[in-house]
């Protein structure tokens, strides 16, 4: 195979993992109540720093209005409320629930899922997070949205 080739074959394998996980992490989100968009919300709020719904729009990298949303559907779950910054009384922040908090930490949980690398050897692992890098950071270094 010459090396166009091994390039296409190689893009075609990553977009497959990445449908997978993206198929495993949306089952378990579903199972949480959560889309997502919203299991990502709930990560990015730290549940120790209320955030204001303008700055997770940035962490999110996305609109006010979809955070909005996003927050919407989280406080109708129980897993966040919308508080006045005792600072600021004009302002509204996010607060992370006590019912949150576990919420919160089962996503990270299915976030950071390994099981389709568990048939690699630790140098393998090793080799293919190297290889990950090289291509995310070297060979794409602008940024696409929070990790």
């Amino acid at each position: 195979m010459d090396r166009a080739g091994l390039a296409v074959d190689v893009v075609r394998r990553m977009a497959h993992v990445t449908a997978a996980l993206r198929h495993r992490q949306g089952s378990a989100f579903a199972e949480l109540g959560l889309t997502p968009a919203a299991a990502r919300a709930l990560r990015e709020l730290d549940p120790d720093h209320p955030l204001p719904a303008r700055d997770l729009a940035g962490q999110l990298g996305c609109d006010r209005s979809n955070v909005t949303v996003l927050v919407d559907k989280l406080e109708q779950a129980g897993l966040v409320e919308r508080r006045t910054d005792p600072t600021d009384r004009r302002q509204k922040t996010l607060v992370v629930t006590g019912e949150g908090r576990v919420v919160r930490a089962r996503v990270i949980e299915v976030m950071s899922d390994s099981r389709l690398l568990s048939g690699l050897s630790d140098e393998e692992l090793s080799t293919l997070r190297d290889l990950v890098w090289k291509v995310s950071d070297g060979g794409c270094p602008e940024s696409f949205g929070p990790e």
